[in-house]
């Protein structure tokens, strides 16, 4: 990966109302960075991304990451857990579920998506081309 010409790192605490706030941190930084069509966007695979994390990757005082960076025709969102065991599956979920829908929005919006091994935790992350949605 090219290296970013914008870039924005936030920890998050690993607490409900983390979510709405990187949500609202990544899509006023696609606006401020010149991408209002991705806001949207933007804030909804945050939004995914960060919820993953709180309710299968977050330890107690341990923060959440978030990484929003463009670098050439790419914003990418990335979200750092403590935990690492679980590699990030889509499932299917049944009609009646409150979850479980999380990564197939990401696989529907993102052009590309994908997680990494880090010595502690993972970071999943997805991509969005500047030209737009896919």
């Amino acid at each position: 990966m090219n290296e970013p010409t914008r870039s924005d790192v936030r920890n998050y605490p690993p607490r409900q109302d983390s979510v709405p706030a990187a949500r609202r941190r990544a899509a006023w930084l696609a606006v401020a960075w010149g991408l209002p069509q991705l806001a949207s966007d933007a804030a909804l695979l945050t939004s995914e991304l960060t919820t993953n994390a709180l309710l299968h990757g977050s330890l107690r005082d341990r923060y959440l990451r978030v990484e929003v960076q463009l670098t050439g025709a790419v914003l990418r969102i990335a979200v750092t857990d403590p935990k690492g065991e679980r590699h990030p599956e889509p499932r299917a979920a049944a009609d009646d579920e409150q979850y479980g829908r999380g990564l197939h929005i990401v696989g529907a919006v993102a052009q590309r998506w994908g997680a990494a091994q880090r010595t502690v935790g993972k970071t999943v992350w997805a991509e969005l081309g500047v030209g737009g949605p896919r």
